[in-house]
């Protein structure tokens, strides 16, 4: 067995399904050998796509998700891909090819120091020497990337170390002990016992719900603890989807591009829950607001977010499901929070912000998603991208039971039609759309091949207004509307971009076109593009 055989092996002992990637001659012995396996490979059009790829699988499968791409410019167009899982803590191993051994540090061609390009993007990163360590070192980076806070884990492997034959047999551990690494998976009884106290004893109690808790897959366990409890519930971008949009505890999303109700809930409450969320200015921007004549307790399963950004009264670190599930073990009663949710849903009327209806020869946002959110099947899987799009889908989107995905912590523009992707390959039964910008959609519509070579039926939604909206609308405020390097006069046209790549294209000018559109763009399961046109003046609010 040579080394390449080694990783394709130890991909198979980790039930791999699908990897996404790019080839090149530092990374095509391994390419060679997975020819001979039924693990899906799918080569992508750039490499920093494989990454968002293997995110949005990941999300959606709840496993790991994989991408391969050669050295030099390969690994570093990974790069963003590679941080943009690492600010949502989502779980890859990124496999990059590597000059052999001995010209390591010599700078011949296609050499890149990827180990330490990534070093603050990545939970860990090996550089592999020797090929009998193939097997133990990828059974460590499936395992770190997976538990604890996960994330992502590099392996650089040389050309010559792919190639190296092994002296012995080969042999992947079962079980794995790193004494440097012990994540904390169950919560200090003590600890848990004293939040359960507070609940009893709070009048104006709240849960703010971040990313961690879908990705410690405590959905279930949250939502009923907040009916048991009567405790009503706020989100950050990334907890859009814990409960459903529409149930009578949820109060929406915190945050600078919140609403505006669910600020003055959090604020206002007696006993904050964070659950799961890092705590970051986009969410709080006012750290001593939430800390202000209240208890706040801080739950997470990575020990350094607990108090990076704000003292929490009692902190809780572990993970969040086996969290939950003790607070329900150990939870006898029901508390009754009638008057709170009840000021609560008075705050939410008082303040909802109405948008007024674009103009006959625009499409507006709120009514759209609106629609679209009542056309979707009910476990659709909307995956949004950066920008104005971004945030009118977290405002107007309604989640019931399916999920909502988007790239909350570095806002990596391009990121939903990859994403979506690897959604839809994760869960192809489900009904997968990617809502992005004119802008962001230049910069990952190359993936339209990909769709097409290996049918992934991904719904397209582009949101055009002709300008990188959320920039411009920053100018329009900070700027008194000088607006600089945001206008895309140089768009294609879409309809030719579809016919380009097969799929079904279809344009909407106005509100009175998006019942019919809608019901032609989801009829069936085949990719389709939609442009919708939008105000080029209009806000996110």
């Amino acid at each position: 067995m040579i080394g390449a055989q080694a990783i394709v092996k130890c991909l198979q002992c980790e039930n791999t399904e699908v990897i996404f990637g790019y080839s090149g001659v530092a990374i095509d012995p391994f390419w060679n050998e997975m020819l001979k396996t039924d693990i899906k490979k799918v080569l992508i059009r750039t490499e920093q796509n494989a990454a968002h790829c293997a995110s949005g699988y990941a999300r959606v499968s709840g496993k790991v998700g994989v991408c391969a791409v050669t050295s030099g410019p390969g690994a570093t167009n990974l790069i963003t891909g590679i941080a943009t899982a690492y600010a949502d803590s989502i779980p890859l191993v990124a496999i990059t090819g590597q000059v052999n051994s001995d010209m390591i540090g010599s700078d011949v061609f296609q050499e890149a120091d990827i180990t330490g390009a990534v070093e603050s993007f990545v939970k860990y990163s090996y550089l592999v020497r020797n090929v009998e360590d193939i097997p133990r070192i990828f059974k460590e980076a499936f395992y770190i990337a997976g538990s604890g806070r996960k994330g992502p884990v590099l392996i650089d492997i040389p050309f010559d170390v792919q190639t190296a034959e092994f002296s012995g047999k080969f042999s992947y551990p079962e079980t794995i002990s790193m004494r440097t690494y012990k994540p904390t998976v169950n919560g200090n009884i003590v600890q848990i016992k004293k939040v359960i106290k507070e609940v009893e004893k709070a009048k104006r109690p709240i849960i703010c719900v971040g990313g961690g808790v879908h990705l410690s897959a405590a959905e279930d366990e949250i939502v009923r603890f907040a009916e048991i409890n009567d405790v009503p519930v706020v989100s950050t971008m990334m907890g859009i989807g814990v409960m459903p949009t529409d149930h009578p505890l949820y109060f929406g999303m915190v945050g600078n591009n919140g609403q505006a109700y669910a600020n003055r809930a959090m604020n206002e409450s007696d006993l904050l829950l964070m659950v799961g969320a890092r705590v970051a200015d986009r969410a709080v921007n006012r750290p001593d607001l939430i800390t202000e004549n209240k208890v706040m307790v801080h739950i997470d399963v990575d020990p350094a977010e607990i108090g990076k950004n704000v003292g929490p009264t009692i902190p809780l670190v572990g993970d969040i499901k086996h969290i939950f599930e003790d607070f329900l073990e150990q939870d006898d009663h029901n508390d009754n929070h009638d008057d709170w949710v009840k000021l609560l849903k008075e705050y939410k009327k008082e303040m909802q912000v109405e948008r007024k209806p674009a103009g006959a020869a625009y499409v507006d946002p709120q009514i759209f998603i609106n629609k679209l959110s009542d056309a979707v099947d009910r476990d659709a899987i909307y995956v949004a991208d950066v920008g104005q799009n971004q945030m009118w889908s977290c405002s107007y989107y309604k989640v019931k039971e399916g999920r909502f995905l988007t790239s909350g912590g570095m806002g990596t523009m391009g990121y939903s039609i990859p994403a979506a992707m690897g959604a839809k390959l994760a869960d192809s039964k489900k009904q997968v759309l990617a809502v992005i910008g004119d802008g962001a959609f230049q910069m990952s519509m190359m993936e339209l091949a990909t769709m097409r070579q290996y049918d992934i039926p991904v719904k397209i939604v582009v949101m055009k207004n002709g300008y990188l909206g959320m920039v411009r609308e920053h100018q329009h405020f900070a700027y008194d509307d000088n607006y600089s390097m945001v206008e895309l006069s140089g768009d294609p046209d879409l309809s030719l971009i579809a016919a380009a790549y097969g799929m079904g294209y279809m344009k909407v000018d106005g509100n009175s076109d998006i019942d019919g559109s809608l019901i032609e763009f989801l009829k069936d399961d085949k990719a389709f593009l939609m442009e919708v046109v939008v105000d080029p003046m209009a806000l996110t609010r």
